[in-house]
């Protein structure tokens, strides 16, 4: 029988009651998460955990077998698909688990953990990246356009040092914190590896005066900011090449990254700092913008799979392997985690006021899917485990550099 034949034969034999078996496989998932903070309840009313009002509900028996196999890669799947539910704050429900398995793992009392593998990162190569780029990015511009900022189209950390911010002013305030960052002047060269929707370029065109050269394999994003470029009448300052960042050419005076890195890959590090030798003037400055890690590691199974295949964030320690063959200095890191949690509720928040209409274009299980990547990410930087890097570097001689930090913050 083939398992998607299983999978249904299961699914219609969980009607009835829940087996000693499907009990003792729910106590033993929840062993490995000490004191979670909530329940878990199957088809029958049988439960684990804690009742604290949070609580997840499991609907039928084969939803049951495969998130005890390996919960980081098939609740997702499950949670999509309708098949587990969860009553209560789907952020907290996300955090307490996260903070559970740290716990569980921390503590070594269940080997349960031991068995949850994340499968292996899909390529980076040349070919693979451009169909990763292409499954996340070029789902169409309609559906982020319903939940991003309505000025730029950031897909990236805003940036918020005042309380009570709009998303918009936020990512402007992000903008020209990077911009300062690389003290951008009229009339310098400023390439970017990965743009987006092309917000950034355009910005750094129209309010610095700088001549920007953008390069982005996603065909969707490099349509849209050509077209927004030539209305803005910035097309002679803003130019967006659909093209690898490892085939970028040309001298620079800045050279900048927002939100590409953890697409690029650990073993691709090496041909990105060529790039940006071969690239960045002796006086010029760079700066790299992208989630990371305490520590090395995968990404979430699920996440991989389903929403970010390729996608590895890095330590910093890994981000060294772009500095250190060319002697580049890193001049300053700034870690805005916090940053990153807060825009991520601005987009859920716009995310769930258009949900019905995604549900609609896009169907239930794609809507549900994305309610659940976007409260999973917001859960992985309030908890720590994930973290947001800007890191500025020089050229080993450049001695033009201002001798404090003040000016970034004026």
């Amino acid at each position: 029988m083939s398992s998607r034949a299983n999978d249904i034969l299961q699914r219609r034999r969980a009607t009835g009651s829940a087996s000693a078996l499907d009990r003792w496989l729910l106590r033993s998932m929840m062993a490995a998460l000490p004191r979670a903070g909530y329940e878990v309840v199957l088809w029958d009313g049988s439960s684990a955990g804690e009742p604290t009002g949070l609580r997840a509900r499991i609907h039928d028996r084969a939803a049951l077998r495969r998130v005890v196999r390996n919960p980081p890669l098939h609740f997702g799947d499950l949670y999509g698909a309708g098949r587990i539910t969860v009553e209560g704050d789907l952020v907290t429900f996300l955090e307490r688990t996260y903070a559970a398995v740290a716990a569980g793992r921390a503590a070594g009392d269940s080997a349960w953990w031991k068995l949850w593998v994340d499968p292996a990162p899909n390529s980076t190569s040349l070919t693979a990246a451009r169909d990763n780029i292409h499954r996340h990015y070029d789902l169409g511009n309609d559906f982020y356009a319903d939940w991003l900022d309505r000025e730029a189209m950031q897909y990236t950390c805003a940036y918020f040092p005042e309380p009570g911010m709009t998303l918009e002013a936020a990512q402007r305030a992000k903008m020209d914190h990077v911009c300062r960052k690389l003290r951008l002047k009229p009339g310098q060269r400023v390439i970017e590896a990965g743009c987006g929707w092309g917000g950034f370029a355009l910005h750094m065109a129209r309010e610095y005066g700088v001549e920007v050269s953008a390069w982005n394999i996603s065909r969707e994003q490099v349509r849209h900011a050509t077209e927004i470029a030539r209305r803005l009448g910035l097309a002679d300052r803003a130019r967006f090449v659909e093209d690898d960042y490892r085939n970028i050419r040309g001298e620079c005076d800045a050279f900048v990254s927002v939100g590409m890195l953890e697409h690029v890959g650990p073993d691709n590090y090496g041909a990105l700092g060529e790039v940006i030798h071969r690239c960045l003037a002796p006086q010029g400055l760079g700066l790299i913008h992208t989630i990371g890690r305490n520590r090395p590691g995968t990404m979430n199974g699920w996440i991989e799979r389903r929403i970010f295949p390729g996608a590895q964030p890095p330590s910093l320690g890994q981000m060294m392997a772009i500095f250190e063959p060319h002697n580049f200095s890193i001049l300053d890191v700034e870690n805005l985690r916090l940053h990153y949690a807060e825009t991520l509720r601005h987009w859920t928040d716009r995310y769930l006021a258009v949900f019905d209409k995604v549900r609609a274009e896009r169907g239930a299980e794609f809507a549900r899917v994305w309610h659940l990547y976007l409260a999973g990410s917001t859960a992985a930087f309030t908890s720590g485990s994930i973290q947001l890097f800007q890191v500025l570097f020089a050229r080993g001689g450049n001695n033009q550099l201002p001798v404090s930090r003040r000016d970034l913050y004026a």
